[in-house]
């Protein structure tokens, strides 16, 4: 056979197995663990593609990021599947298939060898640490900032064979549209500096040299800074970047230091694997950060000793550094200390040293042409495993967070996730468990206060939840949530002006809270103000056209249906 029908043959492959490891997800429920927040009670979402969705979505900071693009294919999935979750998977599932095709292609062009693109592109496809950002419907911007991180390297690829202005301005665009689906990419400017080293071979190759090449790279570090600018702000503004006083720097270092090791050791042995890691906030034990120190300062000695010999032992090495910086931990954002959708990009630099690597300490072997295509066949028919056994876990909230608790430890966040998830399902006494080992584990968890306040009030501990919810909005001031239950809770009681506060105070804080606008007119239509409430009904049936409630309410005050 040619080397085309090799190729095709490794095309053919990397998708047929890529859809029989993940296909599962398109009978998987949304997670109760930001797809709530990102979709199903997203009010913003809810009428798919429109005018007002279209400027919501390039304006909104939602979830701490400026991700106009994913938002918009958020709402592509809306307009065309509704919130049917099938549909959505399906999306994140395509966008994983192209991604595979992609790298194995631009390896394949960059390198011109089949095997070891081959293999890097399967790691990348069939690695269980890759079923997270896959499976996840609000992990969307990494599957889709990654097929724009892959066409930007098609792009400059491209250019490197033939400079010009308007090749250029293609990469330019690209990198553009990666950094508004996601902010992560703002490393792929150093990246494209490494890629100029070794496969393009642009370092001191005719006219060009280090100097020019850096030059070149300016346009897109000027982007970078820009969204990295953006991004930190968004994530200030809802709160998700943890101040310095409540994790310290050394937290912060230590962390940081182990999760370069965590990462590449979960790669090897990919077991264990959740959906959150609870962060330490405590320094870790000394030996762990400086071993960590240690085995990161050896590896970069040897891969740069190895450098003229195998070019690829740098490049990818410092693919993987660079591209884990803006989620490594020393601008902590959210509740954990390292997570497996951050190795979507990064882990592509230790595949390629793995794969390229093979091949090198494999030739002088007898019957390598052999070892090499079992060796890799049972590696790979091994992640392959892993992975169907990890995508079964994200089939629905309950499995996920009870396999979590089983291979974490100390894990509030989840304990709490799962006591919603069995509130929903009508499971008080086992929800209020784990709202009290949540709340044992962190008694500064506002979210896990409000959760215990709810479960109280529904079991007609009115007071007793009262105290909790304050205790929520005492911790945090801005959860909108907790004043919204704070004013049920009042209106409970008969207190109708205490309730009338509380509600005022929920669309004070979040005008988009179509909840806050129902239980307000409700409170006001108690107290005889007839036309106060109609104008907050009627501001809810606005926000959520869907919400039958609110139209039913507002219809019985007007005395007739809506025009």
């Amino acid at each position: 056979m040619t080397p085309r029908h090799w190729q095709l043959i490794a095309c053919i492959a990397l998708v047929l197995a890529t859809l029989a490891g993940f296909g599962g997800v398109v009978n998987h429920q949304f997670i109760q663990f930001d797809d709530l927040y990102y979709l199903t009670e997203n009010p913003a979402i809810q009428d798919g593609l429109t005018l007002k969705s279209l400027t919501w979505a390039l304006a909104t900071t939602r979830a701490g990021n400026w991700i106009p693009l994913t938002w918009l294919s958020h709402l592509l999935d809306v307009q065309l599947f509704g919130l049917r979750p099938g549909g959505h998977h399906l999306t994140s599932l395509a966008f994983h298939v192209a991604n595979t095709l992609l790298l194995f292609l631009w390896l394949l062009r960059a390198t011109r060898s089949l095997g070891p693109a081959f293999l890097a592109a399967a790691l990348f496809a069939w690695h269980p640490l890759h079923v997270e950002p896959v499976a996840w419907a609000a992990a969307r911007k990494d599957v889709l900032s990654t097929f724009f991180w892959l066409l930007t390297l098609w792009a400059y690829l491209r250019y490197g064979e033939r400079p010009g202005g308007g090749r250029y301005t293609l990469v330019f665009l690209c990198f553009l549209l990666g950094l508004l689906a996601k902010p992560m990419l703002v490393t792929l400017p150093l990246v494209l500096l490494l890629l100029d080293y070794w496969p393009l071979g642009r370092w001191g190759s005719g006219d060009i040299t280090h100097k020019s090449l850096i030059l070149e790279k300016l346009p897109l570090l000027v982007l970078s800074a820009f969204f990295g600018l953006v991004a930190l702000y968004a994530q200030q503004a809802v709160g998700a970047v943890a101040p310095v006083g409540e994790i310290s720097l050394g937290s912060r270092v230590a962390t940081a230091l182990v999760a370069y090791i965590w990462y590449p050791l979960k790669m090897f042995w990919p077991t264990g694997l959740a959906v959150l890691y609870p962060h330490p906030v405590e320094a870790l034990p000394l030996w762990q950060p400086l071993g960590a120190c240690f085995i990161l300062i050896l590896v970069s000695f040897l891969v740069v000793w190895g450098a003229r010999r195998s070019p690829y032992l740098p490049v990818g090495w410092l693919w993987y550094l660079v591209t884990l910086l803006p989620v490594i931990g020393l601008v902590q954002v959210g509740n954990q200390a390292w997570a497996d959708r951050y190795t979507y990009v990064p882990l592509i630099g230790l595949f390629i040293m793995g794969a390229w690597g093979v091949r090198d300490l494999t030739a002088d072997l007898p019957g390598a042409r052999v070892i090499r295509p079992v060796g890799a066949g049972i590696i790979l028919t091994a992640l392959l495993i892993l992975t169907l056994v990890q995508v079964r876990y994200w089939r629905d909230s309950m499995t996920l967070f009870v396999h979590t608790l089983e291979v974490t430890t100390d894990n509030y966040v989840i304990h709490h996730d799962l006591g919603v998830a069995l509130a929903k399902e009508g499971k008080g006494e086992e929800a209020a468990r784990h709202f009290y080992q949540a709340l044992r584990l962190n008694p500064y968890n506002a979210r896990a206060q409000n959760k215990r306040g709810e479960e109280l009030v529904a079991r007609g501990q009115v007071a007793a939840g009262i105290a909790r919810f304050q205790a929520a909005v005492r911790l945090k001031p801005d959860f909108v949530a907790a004043y919204n239950n704070l004013g049920l809770a009042y209106a409970r009681q008969g207190e109708m002006d205490r309730a009338l506060a509380m509600f005022q105070k929920t669309i004070a804080l979040d005008p988009n809270f179509v909840p806050g606008y129902k239980n307000l007119g409700l409170t006001l239509a108690c107290q005889g103000k007839k036309r106060e409430a109609r104008e907050m009904l009627t501001k809810a049936v606005e926000l959520q056209p869907n919400d039958l409630e609110a139209q039913n309410i507002l219809r019985d005050l007007t005395g007739r249906g809506r025009d």
